[in-house]
């Protein structure tokens, strides 16, 4: 038998089981609405005691579902427009997703901190097509290894509101200076949403966030930033994702969506020619 994986606790790592757990627990259920066998390989050679998770991210697993729901069907659409398409996932973590949306002709290029990308090794190699990039998002020396062909996308998912807002603003500019013209994926937090998700998600689970965080009000300000800036769309975070669950978390998570409390924003950069 392969010997396990160590996760240390209170490690900044730790933040990246949660959503590999619920997209492994999810793919375990009788119906699941995502399948990812690819988390489910990883979750069972870690050796981490999920107990804790189990016992406090019930409601929130359904978010990292929906999350990556979203994220698969934006990508996929984005795919087939652009079949030679490179997407960049930002913060990568323990993400899957390049396993469930592979054409066999996309880029994919996956970018986190060093710690995190000597993580990733021990479940992913890199290929011609899928490759790690160990760097901060905001240390944007990365940009010169991207190669385009088609169309660009970056995909943030469960990153960007660990980053304060001037330093958001000030990546989405120096992204539109070098590429020009790429579109955005990433889910936004509500100033409310972002006190709920220290409290119910971070806290119950024993981690911590430092700063503040980059929470927004109103999406449709970012256009404000820079007039190349466009909010293509917006979307409640549960909303398409509620088939097959009781009645009573089927309420339970439209009342955040409701609240607005977190959402999943396209954004579109464009440069005039």
């Amino acid at each position: 038998m392969a010997q396990k994986i160590t996760i240390e606790k209170g490690n900044v790592q730790e933040t990246l089981l949660l959503p590999l757990w619920g997209r492994a627990y999810e793919t375990k259920q009788a119906k699941p609405r995502l399948i990812d066998k690819k988390a489910v390989e990883i979750i069972e050679q870690l050796d981490y005691d999920f107990s804790t998770v189990n016992e406090t991210q019930a409601l929130s697993q359904h978010g990292w579902v929906a999350r990556s729901l979203h994220t698969d069907r934006l990508a996929k659409a984005f795919i087939e427009k652009y079949p030679n398409a490179t997407i960049v996932n930002l913060g990568c973590g323990m993400d899957t997703t390049f396993s469930r949306i592979d054409n066999g002709k996309i880029m994919f290029y996956e970018l986190d901190f060093p710690d995190v990308i000597e993580l990733r090794k021990h479940f992913y190699e890199d290929s011609d097509r899928h490759k790690s990039i160990a760097s901060s998002l905001h240390d944007t020396k990365w940009f010169e290894e991207i190669k385009v062909v088609d169309g660009l996308l970056f995909l943030a998912g469960g990153v960007l509101y660990y980053s304060s807002e001037e330093e958001i603003k000030r990546f989405f500019i120096k992204t539109a200076d070098f590429f020009k013209n790429c579109d955005f994926y990433f889910d936004a937090l509500s100033p409310l949403g972002m006190k709920i998700a220290k409290k119910m998600v971070l806290k119950k689970g024993g981690m911590s966030m430092s700063g503040d965080g980059w929470a927004i009000k109103s999406v449709k300000s970012l256009e404000k930033w820079d007039n190349r800036i466009k909010i293509v769309s917006k979307i409640p975070m549960h909303k398409g994702i509620k088939k097959g669950l009781s009645f009573k978390t089927k309420m339970t998570l439209s009342m955040p969506d409701i609240l607005g409390i977190g959402s999943m924003v396209h954004m579109r950069i464009t440069t005039p020619k």
